[in-house]
């Protein structure tokens, strides 16, 4: 009865988009109301993310039952957004029930669509691992249309996108998906990859690139094992600064300084998001080279984080995505 009452409500009251070039004299102004919901925040800036956009100021608000954020964007070329189509487009996407779909499959593996086929993997970096990836792709008649590849603390993942060198089309046929599936494993294991590569098959389903190589990396976990094995970097000055505070009983409240870059916003929500933990209120600041972010964050159980333990942890898991390098082919 909860569940179906939270659609109704949704239905009544519809997301409110307002995008504004006249109030601020060198950023396009977008504004967002919305019904809250778990994960809204995240949808909303991934389809600014989706466009191009550089978010260089924003205020976030999510108490209660309501969500109202406002972004300051600008294009990769620092200016405002006058495309029409663009406009457009983020307006549709926000307005659209469609865009807040649910959240994305946390599966990884190999998922034909009508284009083309998405291969998903994660394994121990090493020099030459993409090359190695590409070459047994080209022996099986792929192409590689595009991909992405991140690495972190010893570990890849990658969202590549193939299609069948005879027809141009996805490739479907189960028995060849198997045969592409266990050969990339091959590779990916290596001979002396202590952890086992991942390279199961997914089901269909929404996917946005960079949002799953954000659970992919996420689920491989790998941070606090790292930080143990090699130590962290001694100089201070040039790593980001992320304090965690319980100064309020109801929420905690994250603070990060760090030099700023494309789409670092995205990629702490993605974190806070995948870690289960809600945003209610929220500032970002950017300058030349700096990014300023503070978020009041709760649990999705209601409750601030309670343990050292976990603190260490989120610090952990926000310095990796501040961090964590990107890569498009």
């Amino acid at each position: 009865m909860d569940d179906e009452y939270a659609k109704l409500i949704r239905r009544m009251n519809p997301p409110r988009v307002v995008i504004d070039n006249n109030t601020c004299a060198d950023a396009t102004v977008i504004k967002v109301d919305s019904v809250n919901k778990h994960g809204i925040l995240l949808q909303v800036i991934q389809v600014l993310n989706d466009v191009n956009l550089v978010i260089k100021k924003a205020y976030i608000s999510s108490d209660g039952g309501w969500f109202m954020d406002v972004f300051n964007v600008i294009d990769c070329d620092g200016k405002k957004i006058r495309d029409k189509e663009v406009i457009d487009y983020i307006q549709q996407r926000l307005e659209t029930d469609a865009s807040f779909a649910p959240s994305l499959r946390s599966s990884v593996g190999v998922m034909p669509t009508e284009e083309h086929t998405s291969i998903e993997f994660t394994g121990t970096d090493r020099p030459g691992l993409f090359s190695e990836v590409c070459a047994v792709l080209a022996d099986l008649h792929c192409n590689v249309v595009n991909a992405e590849i991140w690495t972190h603390n010893d570990r890849a993942a990658a969202v590549v996108h193939v299609t069948d060198h005879s027809t141009g089309y996805a490739i479907k046929d189960p028995k060849r998906l198997s045969t592409i599936k266990e050969l990339l494993f091959n590779v990916l294991r290596g001979y002396d990859d202590f952890r086992k590569a991942k390279t199961s098959l997914s089901p269909p389903g929404i996917m946005n690139r960079e949002r799953r190589l954000h659970q992919i990396m996420f689920d491989d976990r790998d941070y606090e094992r790292v930080e143990k094995a090699v130590g962290r970097v001694e100089d201070k000055s040039s790593r980001p600064q992320v304090t965690v505070l319980n100064i309020e009983k109801d929420y905690t409240v994250i603070t990060m300084r760090s030099k700023d870059r494309p789409k670092l916003l995205f990629d702490i929500v993605c974190t806070l998001t995948d870690m289960q933990y809600v945003v209610f209120h929220g500032m970002v600041n950017t300058g030349r080279t700096e990014a300023y972010q503070e978020f009041y964050i709760r649990h999705v159980d209601g409750l601030p984080i309670s343990s050292e333990a976990e603190r260490e942890r989120v610090i952990q898991c926000l310095e990796a995505a501040i961090e964590r390098r990107a890569s498009e082919v």
